[in-house]
């Protein structure tokens, strides 16, 4: 019999094997316990365009996305939206609920039709009290973000946009693209103005820079997708 996740989700949204219960939030609990959370997870399938939560919205909900792809974003004070972040299959959402700040700072939006797999505050507070390890893993992931956000900090000082853009191309190709005989493929569209927030530039100084890496031959764009054809991941 399918499971759960496979009878929401239908034949359009591919699955990650990843599951709620083997999280790094859960990691070392029985293999009953990983059932049961697994079994109360709370499903939920969402079309594109639509938002999982909204930036100032409480934070009473954390999710693993099941099936597709989300986008991260924050409206500043004067309008401005950013795009912060692009979350794939088998990653999580809504990290902020550990936080004391009780309302999410930034949005999430889904860019293709997805399926999440979660839990709400209280039962999370629940698990944490029958189980007391999952903060310290809590701490662990938090750690390796910050990580990551230095890295992205790292790619932003570099000054010429055009290495500035393809280091971007390249980090969301590694952990959204698909392997090709051409190179690596990025599997979904990304506007310039995506790109605009990513990098921190100007969308006229985006379009510059991708012709000139088209030019120089470091990507192509097929379909409305784009390629790295020197880009090889495992």
């Amino acid at each position: 019999m399918a499971c759960l996740c496979e009878q929401i989700a239908g034949s359009g949204i591919d699955l990650s094997p990843v599951c709620i219960g083997h999280l790094w939030i859960f990691q070392n609990l029985e293999a009953d316990e990983v059932e049961a959370l697994s079994r109360e997870a709370l499903r939920k399938k969402s079309t594109a365009g639509q938002a999982l939560f909204l930036q100032g919205d409480p934070t009473d909900e954390m999710f693993l996305i099941k099936g597709g792809r989300v986008k991260l974003s924050k409206v500043l004070e004067d309008g401005t939206e950013l795009t912060l972040d692009i979350r794939k299959a088998g990653d999580f959402v809504g990290e902020n609920m550990f936080s004391e700040e009780g309302r999410y700072p930034i949005s999430a939006y889904c860019i293709e039709d997805t399926l999440t797999c979660g839990f709400s505050r209280s039962q999370f507070e629940q698990l944490v009290l029958q189980h007391p390890k999952v903060g310290l893993q809590i701490i662990k992931n938090l750690s390796e973000r910050i990580a990551w956000l230095t890295r992205r900090v790292g790619s932003l000082a570099v000054t010429n946009i055009e290495d500035r853009l393809y280091r971007v191309l390249t980090s969301v190709a590694k952990e959204h693209g698909m392997t090709s005989p051409q190179g690596t493929i990025i599997q979904f569209p990304l506007t310039h103005e995506d790109l605009s927030f990513l990098i921190g530039a100007h969308r006229v100084s985006i379009t510059r820079a991708m012709k000139a890496l088209k030019a120089a031959g470091k990507i192509l764009h097929e379909d409305k997708r784009l390629i790295l054809p020197g880009l090889k991941i495992a």
